[in-house]
Order: structure tokens, then C-alpha cells, then sequence
């Protein structure tokens, strides 16, 4: 694994103005970093900002304050032609709703060739449709669906399709925001084995958001536990599962179901109550032994 980053988020803030006298702190000094060819997973309750932070990163909301460092340029704050032109080619982003992010009134071809079409990355006609075929072959579709629309086809399979549309521009960065949640258990380990193949094969690396900790688990190299817009700890895998030193992780890993219905019985839940003092001065962060402190 590459030791500089590839992604560098320094105290992100995201607010959004409801009125003159409320304002919802949705991210409040996030912090974390993701190296090439890795999977960072982030992961918390509904509303505890996971989303917010994905699509702040990728631009589709404009962050309130901070740092965001993508391949060695500043993407936060005005962005200069080449730089937005390298953001939307080199990071692309899998949504929640399969459906819903894929215009109905287009052909599978045109939703996946949109980037291309953009960007200008082919020289003919023929290249373009044999790119597209290319990848809907890697995601386990037919290049025959090309010429279909995206309501004949079922949640798992939209899902596939938004993997290609995100595949096609060879990007460096995918977030996956609950790309899963969505779909069926038996789909959901498709599509998480479906990113682990692409990522062996391409060297990406994902942004994992999901609240399913089981998955989480299993597709990421580190996590981030997220809570009321705060990033309380981070560290590998392992030492997230098997050693968590914030409450609140503790209280989010007892609330995981046991397959042994006896062992289930005995479940012991660990209630959780919030101080200010959780977050003061970042305490709580836990140190990686692979990458050290996050800042």
C-alpha cells in the first residue's frame, strides 16, 4: 500500500442554514485519510452525517470549512476548470436508491456512456460501444442490456448498472454510499464480492458508507465510526472489532445480531448516552498501528 494518501480530509465541517436563528451542524470536524487501493469504511447511525460527508467530498455540496486533498490537489474551496475536470473523472460515486439515480428516459448505454461522451474518451463510435460492452461484462450484465432501460431490470441488477456507470471512467476513488442497504441479503454479498473483484483488478479504492456492520467488516482495511456528525474513532479493522475504545462503538458493536439463537439469548446491550466530554480534544480517536495518529 502506497504510503501517501490518496484522499486527505482535514476538518470538514458541513452546515446547512435552515433559518436565521437554526443551522444544522450536520459534520462538525471530520478528519481522515484514504491510501491507494484500500477500503475505508464509515459507519454509524442514520443521520450521523455518513452521507453528507460523501457527497461533500465529491462537490455535490459545497463544505462549510476544511480541507479535502484528492491526488495531490485541493478540492475544497473554488475549484479551477482542470482541477473540477480531474475531480469528476478521477472520483466517481455509487448512490443509495439504484433506481433512482438512473434516468428512466435513457438506455443503459447512454447512462453508462455519459462520462465518456464528456470527456471525450474515445475516438469512434465502435470504441465507445465496445468500452460500455467491456464493462457491463466485468459488473455480470450482457452487453446485450445496453439497449434496454433501467425499469426492466431488477434492484440488484440497477445497482450493477450504477457500479458500471462509476467503472467506466477508470477512476482512483469510488464512494459507495449504502450502495447495498437497498437490496436483498443474498444480492448485497454479490455486489460487496462484485467491488472486491473490480478493486483487486483495477486498484481503486473505496469510500465504504453503510450502517450493515457485518459488511463493513468484511469489505473494509480500516473504519471510521461516526456519531451526531463527529468522527469518535478510527483505526483497522481489527482493532475496531476487537478492541473499541469509544463507548459509543462499543454500544454500536452490541447491538449486532448472533446467529446462535442461544447466544443471542444472553446478548447483553450496552445503552449509550452522549457527553460533550466524548468529544473533547478527540480523546477517543483510536491510533493505527498501520498508519499512526490521523490528524
Amino acid at each position: 500500500m502506497s504510503k501517501e494518501p490518496l484522499l486527505t480530509v482535514k476538518n470538514l465541517r458541513q452546515h446547512f442554514k435552515i433559518s436565521r436563528n437554526f443551522t444544522v451542524k450536520a459534520v462538525n470536524g471530520v478528519s481522515f485519510q484514504i491510501y491507494p487501493g484500500e477500503t475505508y469504511g464509515l459507519v454509524g447511525e442514520s443521520g450521523s452525517g455518513k452521507t453528507t460527508i460523501g457527497r461533500s467530498i465529491i462537490r455535490l455540496y459545497d463544505p462549510t470549512a476544511g480541507e479535502v486533498i484528492f491526488s495531490g490537489h485541493k478540492i475544497s474551496g473554488a475549484l479551477k476548470k482542470d482541477t473540477r475536470q480531474m475531480l469528476r473523472k478521477d472520483m466517481q460515486m455509487i448512490f443509495q436508491d439504484p433506481m433512482s439515480s438512473l434516468n428512466p428516459r435513457k438506455k443503459i448505454a447512454d447512462i453508462i456512456g455519459e462520462g465518456l461522451d464528456i470527456h471525450k474518451l474515445y475516438a469512434t463510435p465502435v470504441e465507445r460501444n465496445a468500452i460500455i460492452s467491456s464493462i457491463l461484462q466485468q459488473v455480470g450484465l450482457s452487453p446485450l442490456h445496453a439497449t434496454r432501460y433501467p425499469q426492466q431490470f431488477s434492484g440488484g441488477q440497477r445497482q450493477r448498472i450504477g457500479i458500471a456507470r462509476a467503472l467506466v471512467m477508470n477512476p482512483k476513488l469510488i464512494i459507495a454510499d449504502e450502495c447495498i442497504s437497498a437490496l436483498d441479503v443474498s444480492i448485497q454479498a454479490q455486489v460487496v464480492n462484485l467491488m472486491k473483484d473490480i478493486q483487486a483488478k483495477t486498484g481503486c479504492a473505496y469510500l465504504f458508507i453503510a450502517h450493515d456492520l457485518s459488511m463493513v467488516k468484511y469489505i473494509s482495511d480500516r473504519i471510521g465510526v461516526l456519531h451526531r456528525g463527529y468522527l469518535v474513532e478510527t483505526g483497522t479493522t481489527d482493532e475496531i472489532f476487537t478492541s473499541p475504545l469509544h463507548p459509543y462503538t462499543k454500544s454500536l458493536l452490541s447491538a449486532v445480531p448472533l446467529p446462535n439463537p442461544h447466544l443471542e439469548k444472553k446478548r447483553l446491550l450496552l445503552p449509550y448516552t452522549a457527553t460533550e466530554a466524548d468529544y473533547e480534544g478527540r480523546a477517543w480517536r483510536q491510533v493505527s498501528a498501520t498508519h499512526g495518529v490521523l490528524a
